[in-house]
């Protein structure tokens, strides 16, 4: 049960008077009198440091943190019975227009979005943008802008693991909870829940997380956002100290593209495949008249040799792997696995020109990519 009634039960114990023996004359009979063993002027015990600290935090970001409960429309597969569902999240007002910032898994296929402010205010919400591959979504609500208090954006570029973290959301609906921990690691990867896709330089935190806190903001000492609180390590969905948020510097990037166009305008490379292989990271398809073919990038090779037999044609199919492009670095950044390659490829726009140092029959090269919009 998450909410519990206390037990009477000993609740005063050690909160009562103390009776000191001391016979006192009165008319010939013994009486003992009843001393107050507490002190008249105590003073209330004084916060620590630490608890000072915890509540600056919580009073200064609290505002800005919303509850977001939606409804969705379920058809049973086995009677296609149209049945209502229900979901829970948090979410981080980020400015005076009324534009709230969450995980897309959060919102999703929502029928409806309800917001309720930290004072208990309930407004409906329209989906803005929203990007399944990154699962952050902007939502926005009609609401005084004297309501509207912006969670402060702060960076995640000079985070170092040990520093506090303090995570405010809705865990099972609880609002406005706080819970505090340190950021366990840096540059995490994790697959996303609804796409597969890899998901990379996430924070990890033991800072308490259940369900109900996704798009909550992860906050630094200062109040300040450094990620967005998307998932848990766990096998029964519930916390086990191994959290992960979407850091703060990526969610700025895309932001203005999930409010002004609704989707997030990625780098296109023009690289469909990539495979692993025990010479190094190498390119295995590229996309015809893609920005990778255009600079000569080269992936896997079918070779069809011809075989005849009296009046019978065959055709051996095979993939020369070794004509293709291995890559070993992006702007002089090493890259040996598919995730470190989507990792770097992350942080350009469309539009940059990027230098990828190959291997090629042998020999090292350099080729400039300029990247499309995908």
């Amino acid at each position: 049960m998450l909410l519990g009634a206390a037990l009477a039960t000993g609740l005063f114990d050690g909160v009562g008077a103390a009776l000191a023996q001391g016979p006192v004359a009165e008319r010939g009979r013994s009486t003992y009198e009843v001393s107050d063993s507490r002190p008249h002027d105590s003073a209330p015990a004084s916060l620590t440091p630490d608890e000072l600290a915890n509540i600056r935090v919580y009073e200064t970001a609290n505002a800005g943190v919303v509850n977001i409960t939606t409804s969705t429309v379920e058809v049973d597969p086995l009677f296609g019975v149209r049945q209502l569902g229900q979901g829970a999240g948090s979410g981080s007002i980020i400015d005076k227009n009324g534009h709230i910032l969450t995980n897309n898994h959060v919102i999703e296929d929502a029928r409806d979005i309800q917001v309720t402010l930290s004072n208990g205010e309930t407004y409906e919400a329209e989906l803005i943008g929203a990007d399944a591959e990154y699962d952050i979504a902007v939502i926005k609500i009609d609401a005084p802008a004297d309501r509207l208090v912006p969670v402060q954006m702060g960076r995640s570029d000079n985070l170092r693991v040990g520093q506090k973290a303090y995570a405010v959301g809705n865990p099972f609906g609880l609002e406005g909870t706080l819970t505090t921990g340190i950021i366990s690691s840096l540059n995490r990867s994790i697959p996303s829940r609804l796409t597969g896709r890899t998901m990379t330089s996430m924070i990890q935190t033991d800072a308490a997380m259940n369900p109900g806190n996704s798009g909550g903001p992860l906050l630094d000492s200062h109040a300040r956002m450094i990620g967005v609180n998307v998932a848990i390590a766990s096998k029964t969905g519930q916390n086990t100290g191994v959290g992960f948020a979407i850091p703060v510097n990526r969610v700025k990037r895309f932001l203005p593209d999930l409010v002004q166009r609704g989707h997030v305008v990625r780098a296109d490379h023009g690289i469909i495949e990539l495979a692993e292989t025990n010479r190094g990271l190498r390119i295995a398809r590229t996309r015809p008249n893609g920005p990778a073919e255009r600079a000569g990038l080269r992936g896997f090779r079918v070779v069809q040799t011809e075989h005849r037999q009296g009046p019978i044609r065959y055709i051996n199919t095979r993939i020369d792997r070794d004509y293709a492009d291995g890559i070993l670095a992006i702007d002089d950044q090493p890259v040996s696995t598919v995730e470190e390659f989507v990792a770097v490829m992350d942080k350009h726009s469309p539009g940059d020109s990027v230098t990828i140092t190959i291997l090629r029959d042998g020999q090292r090269q350099t080729v400039n990519v300029v990247l499309g919009e995908a």
